[in-house]
């Protein structure tokens, strides 16, 4: 198993929400928020690198129970220390993952992790990716996570990505659009590069793209020139909302957080909608609100 740029770690099964039948598969992706140290206003004050508040973890591990994944990506955890002390309280509230592990890449504030109660075959971080779009060399700051299963019904292979926001101090490049879609391009080659036959593989691609689903960040993943590459997959709440970030400074909703898959799992008769959590909890615990996927045989 590769491990390089990763930590090894390990929390808990409750009862899925009644389906008709436990998914083979719960596989999600969740924003958590600034799990970190971060400049925030916390009860009407201004703080320097103030730590996640109580309140805001507390509600984060209601909504990690209610997920209930098999597989869950993260994004903006600080690191190593802060998904040890995020597994640490999970596993206080009687939420056990087995495994899981932190990207280390160009960002040591906000990066990738994932928590797994199935022992993945492979794991690799790949914080070594670059964007050279209009001539420019860039590392793609939160790199790109690889996990691997070997199934009996063949492998699936989960990549988690984060990319770029919008936030920019580049007047030459508005929303950090152009940096976005360089990431983007580094990521689709190294998933190309890592996948022999992409149409015949079960490959999921979830995480936060920081763009929308019409825009050339998502299209750079779901074709390549006249090849169908991934589908986005319909994600709703219980309301049949779709958005996924909240933007409190504009007042703005938009959906930024999705689940691509393969060909052969988009083909797949029982593949069900994704699912948006909502709720009071989603609220307070993230500007991001989790999208999960239920795959079943």
């Amino acid at each position: 198993m590769a491990l390089a740029g990763l930590c090894s770690l390990a929390t808990a099964r409750e009862e899925v929400p009644a389906l008709l039948a436990r998914p083979e598969w719960i596989i999600a992706t969740y924003n958590v928020g600034n799990y970190t140290l971060a400049d925030r206003r916390v009860d009407g004050v201004f703080r320097r690198a103030y730590p996640k508040p109580e309140r805001e973890k507390t509600a984060l591990r209601s909504v990690i129970a209610r997920l209930n994944a098999d597989v869950l990506v993260l994004q903006e955890l600080g690191g190593e220390g802060f998904l040890a002390e995020l597994r640490r309280d999970l596993t206080s509230d009687g939420i056990e993952y087995a495994y899981g592990g932190v990207v280390l890449a160009a960002d040591p504030d906000r990066c990738l992790a994932w928590l797994s109660r199935r022992r993945p075959a492979d794991v690799r971080a790949h914080p070594d990716l670059v964007s050279t779009l209009s001539g420019r060399t860039e590392p793609v700051r939160r790199g790109l996570l690889e996990l691997r299963w070997d199934e009996p019904g063949g492998t699936i292979t989960v990549f988690g990505v984060h990319l770029k926001s919008r936030l920019t101090q580049d007047p030459d490049d508005p929303e950090a659009a152009r940096r976005r879609l360089g990431e983007a391009e580094a990521i689709r080659r190294r998933i190309l590069e890592r996948t022999k036959d992409l149409a015949a593989a079960r490959v999921v691609v979830v995480g936060d793209f920081n763009d929308a689903k019409s825009s050339p960040v998502l299209a750079r993943f779901r074709q390549q020139g006249e090849r169908q590459l991934f589908f986005a997959v319909d994600a709703t709440d219980s309301r049949g909302e779709r958005w996924t970030y909240r933007f409190d400074r504009e007042d703005s909703y938009t959906r930024v957080d999705y689940i691509l898959v393969s060909e052969t799992l988009w083909r797949q008769p029982t593949l069900i909608p994704a699912e948006i959590l909502d709720g009071e909890e989603v609220s307070v615990a993230s500007d991001h609100r989790p999208v999960r996927l239920l795959l079943t045989r």
